[in-house]
């Protein structure tokens, strides 16, 4: 049986994300601070703080309308290049859902995909441009097989920036200066996808994912049963 989710899931996962963004605020401030305004993490903190803030006092009632909401408030509470890419990515992620109470992974993935385009269009940038679709694209793509397979996709995204010179973005003014150093918005994004995994983790450990589901690797089991776990 193909397993489906709600809107508490994603809440879920957004929430993890603010977690993560919170705990991990001040190393994206460093390597913002490299190539960039020296304020991705301190921008994405304060957003996806919002963010739960705001789902928490107006629960969605689909998982679409839960991404769309949080897209909303990106874009209205965060400054920068990142409230706006951010945003955008959530919130036609979560129209491309439309109204159905519970999604498939699948779906999750597809949906994904329209949010990224999306980001691609809005940045003009392009795999290779040393933003956050480099985390981005190879995650969506690795959706479609395991949570697991995105959140390693979206890591070695993230990685492989390092040698690449940024042709989007304020670190584009940098030219050759600007290689050396990874991508502060792809290893957010890296960071969304951590998340996902952890939370869809979460679910197999109490049981809310099927058995066969987690043998075929669509989420791995939580042994231990509590381990879990720039913008362009």
């Amino acid at each position: 049986m193909t397993q489906t989710f709600d809107a508490a899931f994603l809440v879920r996962w957004l929430a993890t994300v603010a977690e993560a963004v919170d705990r991990e605020a001040d190393r994206l401030t460093e390597l913002d601070s490299a190539i960039g305004d020296a304020d991705h993490g301190a921008n994405l903190r304060r957003g996806f703080a919002a963010v739960t803030a705001a789902l928490a006092e107006d629960p969605p009632a689909t998982p679409g309308g839960a991404l769309a909401a949080a897209g909303r408030q990106l874009i209205s509470t965060v400054g920068g290049a990142s409230g706006p890419l951010y945003g955008t990515l959530l919130r036609r992620t979560g129209k491309a859902l439309g109204d159905d109470p519970r999604v498939t992974r699948e779906q999750l993935a597809e949906a994904l995909g329209t949010g990224v385009a999306a980001v691609s269009q809005l940045g003009g940038a392009q795999v290779g441009d040393k933003t956050m679709l480099d985390a981005l694209t190879p995650a969506v793509d690795g959706l479609r097989d395991s949570f697991g397979a995105a959140r390693t996709a979206a890591e070695e995204g993230a990685l492989a920036t390092v040698p690449l010179r940024a042709r989007k973005g304020r670190a584009s003014y940098l030219g050759e200066r600007s290689v050396g150093h990874q991508d502060p918005g792809a290893t957010s994004s890296a960071l969304l996808f951590a998340a996902l995994d952890e939370v869809a983790r979460g679910e197999a450990s109490r049981g809310q994912v099927a058995p066969d589901e987690v043998a075929r690797g669509e989420v791995a089991p939580d042994e231990t049963q509590s381990d879990a776990e720039g913008a362009a």
